[in-house]
């Protein structure tokens, strides 16, 4: 495994770069997330993933090691392997990918293009609860048994309310009065926004 290069920038594009390391020129590939931040200097250090597969050896780099950790869980998915977890990394930055997906945000991984409404469900099924306790996040998603919390987020977005926003509110007003009703979690949450 190659955790890392360290060497001369020799040629930088928004899906490759070219690392010179003592003689040996590098093809690595990145997001556009690490391509905005890899500086045009010519020393560089790079984060990598190799991926061997029958047919290529495919070297992956990442400017952050964060974004290389999110890439190795995305690849453990079903159905997503190398390119599509660089494109969802390319599309959305790691940090609001994992509060996606710590979130339930289905909306958001499904706006990724090449994601359908499956594979961002399955995503979410699969790495919520990593997610959560690789970055320390508590569950940001209000829990599916209380059909009160689930009504009164409904109307919030009827009435052009973010999602994210009114989860996180609606959850606090159920934790802090678990009888409350439709109504009252809605003229509360109307307050707060």
């Amino acid at each position: 495994m190659i955790a890392f290069l360290k060497g001369r920038l020799v040629e930088k594009t928004p899906t490759d770069i070219i690392i010179e390391c003592n003689g040996i020129g590098y093809q690595v590939h990145i997001s556009l997330h690490s391509y905005s931040l890899i500086k045009d200097s010519e020393a560089i250090q790079i984060y990598t993933y190799l991926q061997i597969k029958e047919d290529a050896h495919i070297l992956y780099g990442f400017v952050e090691k964060v974004e290389r950790e999110l890439f190795k869980l995305l690849i453990s998915v079903s159905g997503i392997g190398g390119n599509t977890a660089r494109n969802m990394l390319s599309y959305v930055s790691p940090t609001d990918l994992i509060k996606a997906i710590a979130s339930n945000d289905v909306k958001t991984i499904q706006s990724i293009k090449g994601i359908g409404l499956k594979t961002a469900q399955r995503v979410i099924i699969d790495l919520q609860e990593k997610v959560q306790k690789l970055y320390g996040i508590e569950d940001l998603s209000v829990p599916v048994n209380n059909t009160n919390a689930e009504e009164a987020l409904s109307a919030l977005e009827v009435l052009g309310f973010v999602r994210k926003t009114s989860e996180k509110l609606v959850k606090k007003i159920v934790e802090q009065n678990p009888e409350v009703t439709v109504e009252q979690i809605i003229k509360s949450a109307l307050k707060s926004l």
